[in-house]
């Protein structure tokens, strides 16, 4: 039996993005859980990360463009296990440590430049240190974690794996 090509493991890594996005929809309009904004950017992140796996999948052009791609994905599956491992930290804080809640999203975005508004995201607030759901006694910033930590694991194997 041959190992998957890395077409099928960029496929395999999009597909894992895409049911993971999609799950986190599930949540916010079929359970009435509202993302805060950390989660939005993890949201982000995923999907920055599945796009280039599926270019990945799509393209799978020599081993120059697998590993521009394996590089891009593995950013991005950093840049978001930075973004969930803050708020997996926020979450663990006891009550009287977690910060104050913020204003809305789209409050920061409409009245303040980009960097400060990333900058009171990447702070947290009260409401991203709640933790409303749980599966297997893991919330769902310790979930993304997990999945970044995995999707970026798939990454290096792709850049490091020999040949095509």
């Amino acid at each position: 039996m041959s190992t998957p090509s890395s077409r099928q493991w960029f496929a395999l890594g999009a597909a894992a993005c895409t049911g993971l996005l999609g799950f986190g929809y599930y949540l916010q309009f079929a359970r009435g859980l509202e993302p805060c904004p950390l989660c939005i950017l993890q949201r982000l992140a995923f999907m920055a990360l599945g796009l280039s796996f599926l270019t990945g999948a799509l393209i799978g052009s020599g081993r120059i463009g697998i590993r521009l791609v394996a590089g891009l994905g593995l950013l991005f599956a950093g840049l978001g296990a930075g973004v969930a491992g803050r708020q997996v930290w926020l979450q663990s804080l006891p009550a009287d440590q977690v910060p104050a809640c913020g204003p809305g999203l789209d409050y920061m975005i409409g009245n303040f430049p980009l960097l400060k508004t990333l900058s009171m995201i990447l702070r947290g607030s009260g409401e991203c240190a709640q933790n409303v759901w749980q599966f297997l006694g893991l919330g769902i910033a310790a979930w993304a974690l997990a999945w970044f930590a995995l999707l970026g694991a798939l990454a290096i194997y792709l850049l490091l794996r020999p040949g095509r």
